[in-house]
C-alpha cells in the first residue's frame, strides 16, 4: 500500500481509524481507510447463554448501544418464534429514536461543525454566556503560555475564507454548548424508558421490561419539546448556514453511489411498515433487499481466509501477520457492489418508496432553499442535512408513537430459549444498516456475526480490489495543502465513523 501521507488519527470520530493517501494535481487520487484494533465480540458470544446477547452487544459502543441491543433482540424474537406486544414495538423506538438524536446531535456540533468554524474568533466575544466566557478566558491562557495554540490560525495553514467569520463563529460556538445540554436530554429521554444509559437493560427479548404510564409518558414528552426547540432553531438553521457559507462541499466526497437501508421504527398497528423502509438502491432505483446476496470478504482483512463468506457462514479468525492486509474491518458486499449506508441512505429509500413520505417533502424543501438538487445529495453536505432532516422527522414520530402508548398494558412477551435455532436482527442504526446474524444450539450460542455500518461504509478493499465507500469518496478530493489535509477529513466525517462498531 503506497501513501504520499497519513491522517493517522483521524480525531473527532468514534473509534481508532487512518487514512492513507496518494495524491496527483494536489487531489486525492487513491486512498484507503486503516481500521486499526482487534476487539472479538463474535468470539466472546461464543458458547454463551442466548440471553447475555443483547447485554454484550451493547458493549461494542457507547454511542449507538440501543442499536446493537435492538438488533440482538430482533434476532432472538425471530429464533424464539415470538413477538414484542403493542407497547413494546413503541417502547423500543421511543428509546433508539432518542439514541439516534442524542447521536446526530453529538456528530454534527461536537465532531464535525469545528471544521467549519474559527474558534479563535472566541476573541471577539464581549457577551456574559457563561460557557463562551470561560473559552474565551482558556484560549487566552493556552496563548498567554504558548502551548497549544500558534498566533496566527486555529488550523496552521488554513485560510480565513474557508471558515465561519465574525458573529457566525460565535452564534455557531454558542450553538455547540446548547448541543451538549440538547444531547443529554434526548440521553435522560431514552433512560426513561430503558432503565439507564448508555447501556439499556429494559432491552430484552419479546420486548422492553420497564412499564408504561403517565407520567413517564409525559416526561418524555416535556423532554422531546426541549429537543424539538433545539432542531428548529439551532441545528438546521446551523446546516443552511454551513451549506450556503460552503457550498462547495455539495461537490465533494460523492461516494460509490448505491445505498442500503434494512428499515427501522416498525408500526405498532402493522409490523411489516416502517417509518423509515428497507431497500437497497442502485443505478438510481429501488429494489427489494436480498439478504442472500450479502456476504464479506476479506482479502484486504488482517482475518484468516475463507473469503466471500454469508454471514450465517462467516467466521472471526485474526491474522495479524497477512500480507496485503492493512486493515480489521471485513468487507461487506452485495453481490460485487459497494453500498453506502447512514442517514442519507434511509431518506432516499424511504422517498423512492413513497414519494408522500415527510422525507421527500423535507428533503425537497431544503434543497430549493440551496438552489440544489437530489443528485447533490450523496456529498458531505448532503449527509449532513439528511442527519438534521432524519431528526426532525423522528421527533414528530415520537409523539405519535407516545400518543399511541397503552398505560398498563404489557410491554413483554414471555418465551423459552429453543434446543436449536437461528435468528437474523435487521435494523439501523444512526451510521446505517445493521445486522446480528444469531445460531443458537444446545441452548447455546453456537455462531453470532455483526454486520455493521461503519464496516460496510469504511471497509477496505475487496477480493476484488474495489474501494470501499469512504475511499471511493475520498477520490478526487482536493487536497491543496499536505500539512492540512482538512478536506479529506472533512469526507470521512461526513459518514459519522465509528471504527468501535466496525471492528467490533
Amino acid at each position: 500500500m503506497r501513501a504520499d501521507f497519513t491522517i493517522d488519527p483521524v480525531t473527532r470520530i468514534e473509534g481508532h481509524l487512518g487514512i492513507y493517501i496518494t495524491t496527483v494535481n494536489d487531489r486525492i487520487a487513491d486512498a484507503y481507510c486503516a481500521g486499526e484494533m482487534f476487539r472479538g465480540f463474535e468470539q466472546i458470544l461464543a458458547g454463551r447463554d442466548p440471553l447475555d446477547a443483547q447485554q454484550i452487544t451493547q458493549r461494542i459502543c457507547g454511542v449507538c448501544p440501543i442499536s446493537h441491543g435492538v438488533a440482538s433482540c430482533q434476532a432472538q424474537d425471530i429464533a424464539y418464534g415470538i413477538e414484542p406486544p403493542f407497547n413494546g414495538i413503541l417502547l423500543r423506538n421511543l428509546i433508539l429514536a432518542a439514541n439516534f438524536l442524542q447521536s446526530h446531535i453529538t456528530h454534527f456540533y461536537q465532531f464535525s461543525i469545528l471544521d467549519f468554524v474559527d474558534v479563535l474568533a472566541i476573541d471577539s466575544y464581549t457577551g456574559q454566556e457563561p460557557a463562551l466566557r470561560a473559552l474565551k478566558n482558556w484560549i487566552a491562557e493556552q496563548r498567554s503560555s504558548n502551548e497549544i495554540f500558534p498566533a496566527a490560525p486555529f488550523l496552521p495553514g488554513y485560510e480565513s475564507e474557508h471558515t465561519f467569520s465574525g458573529e457566525d463563529n460565535i452564534s455557531i460556538l454558542h450553538n455547540y454548548f446548547k448541543a451538549l445540554k440538547a444531547r443529554r436530554c434526548a440521553h435522560q429521554s431514552a433512560a426513561i424508558f430503558a432503565g439507564k444509559l448508555p447501556h439499556a437493560p429494559a432491552l430484552v427479548p419479546g420486548g422492553v421490561t420497564e412499564q408504561v404510564d403517565a407520567k413517564r409518558i409525559a416526561t418524555f414528552q416535556s423532554r422531546f419539546k426541549q429537543i424539538e426547540l433545539f432542531i428548529d432553531n439551532c441545528y438546521l438553521p446551523d446546516i443552511l448556514s454551513v451549506a450556503a457559507k460552503f457550498p462547495e462541499f455539495f461537490d465533494m466526497g460523492k461516494g460509490c453511489g448505491n445505498f442500503l437501508a434494512y428499515g427501522v421504527f416498525p408500526s405498532g398497528h402493522d409490523r411489516s411498515k416502517c417509518l423509515f423502509p428497507q431497500g437497497v438502491i442502485m443505478d438510481g432505483g429501488i429494489q427489494a433487499l436480498d439478504l442472500a446476496k450479502i456476504h464479506e470478504d476479506v482479502r484486504y482483512s488482517h482475518f484468516a481466509p475463507p473469503s466471500h463468506l454469508k454471514p450465517t457462514e462467516g467466521a472471526t479468525i485474526p491474522q495479524t501477520d497477512k500480507e496485503e492486509a492493512y486493515s480489521w474491518l471485513k468487507a461487506p458486499r452485495y453481490e460485487t457492489s459497494v453500498l453506502e449506508t447512514g442517514p442519507l441512505a434511509r431518506l432516499l429509500a424511504a422517498s423512492q418508496a413513497n414519494s408522500e413520505h415527510p422525507a421527500k417533502a423535507l428533503m425537497d424543501q431544503f434543497l430549493q432553499k440551496l438552489n440544489r438538487e437530489e443528485k447533490h445529495l450523496p456529498s458531505v453536505l448532503g449527509r449532513h442535512l439528511a442527519r438534521a432532516i432524519e431528526c426532525k422527522i423522528l421527533v414528530q414520530a415520537c409523539f405519535e408513537w407516545l400518543s399511541e402508548l397503552r398505560p398498563g398494558e404489557p410491554t413483554c412477551t414471555d418465551f423459552t430459549i429453543p434446543d436449536q435455532s437461528e435468528g437474523i436482527g435487521l435494523t439501523e442504526a444512526p451510521r446505517g444498516a445493521l445486522g446480528h446474524w444469531l445460531s443458537i444450539k444446545n441452548k447455546k450460542i453456537e455462531s453470532y456475526q455483526c454486520v455493521v455500518p461503519s464496516t460496510w461504509n469504511f471497509s477496505p478493499r475487496d477480493d476484488r480490489g474495489t474501494p470501499g465507500a469512504v475511499e471511493q469518496a475520498l477520490a478526487g478530493t482536493p487536497i491543496p495543502d499536505r500539512d492540512n489535509p482538512i478536506n479529506a477529513v472533512r469526507v470521512v466525517r461526513s459518514f459519522d465513523p465509528c471504527l468501535a462498531c466496525a471492528v467490533h
